[in-house]
């Protein structure tokens, strides 16, 4: 499943956005286990920031002038955040750019991490690291799902919940996208889910 993963994710063409000089951009690791059943890592970020307080999130930030590249911003960020050290990350490649509800570009990029890695959490920015298997997704387990009416179109965001964390939000976005490529599911973001699940 692994190496059909990387192939699937290197042969992608994700969507990306045009956006003007100003605009800010930013970029977030998704991280998958080097494993036999794939386990991809989030964060729960700290209450108290200006931004995203207690939501869970990939680890990533704000490009900044010393970055190469996004890569780079991904792969600094993330060891800022949680320890994991550049050096350990195999990087896959992009999936789709979004734009956040605060008007920041985020392309998130895929890596591979070793099965075993430890992380240490920077506690003034991440107040849990935990794991979820990557074909808990591929199920659509979701508990509830947020409509966002956004550019013109109405997105039908999934809302999960795992082991009391709730997954919602661009998180979500990233994580059915990565499904729909790796597992061929047919998660549609644009038509209301089928079934009594809750809209809100």
């Amino acid at each position: 499943m692994l190496l059909d993963m990387v192939h699937r994710v290197r042969s992608y063409q994700p969507k990306t956005i045009k956006v003007a000089s100003h605009v800010p951009q930013a970029a977030v690791l998704v991280p998958i286990t080097e494993s036999t059943h794939p386990q991809v890592i989030l964060t729960q970020r700290a209450t108290g920031l200006s931004t995203h307080s207690g939501e869970v999130a990939f680890p990533g930030g704000h490009y900044e002038q010393q970055d190469v590249d996004l890569i780079a911003t991904a792969l600094r960020e993330a060891h800022e955040e949680v320890g994991l050290l550049p050096e350990r990350v195999k990087v896959v490649g992009p999936l789709s750019t979004l734009m956040s509800k605060h008007g920041v570009s985020v392309t998130p990029y895929v890596g591979l991490v070793a099965e075993h890695t430890e992380y240490v959490a920077n506690e003034s920015e991440i107040a849990a690291i935990f794991s979820v298997p990557l074909s808990f997704f591929a199920d659509d387990a979701r508990e509830m799902t947020h409509r966002i009416d956004y550019q013109g179109r109405s997105w039908y965001v999934p809302s999960y919940q795992f082991e009391g964390y709730k997954i919602w939000g661009l998180t979500a976005i990233m994580l059915v996208e990565l499904t729909n490529l790796v597992f061929g599911a047919d998660i549609d973001l644009h038509r209301p889910p089928v079934g009594k699940l809750k809209i809100i």
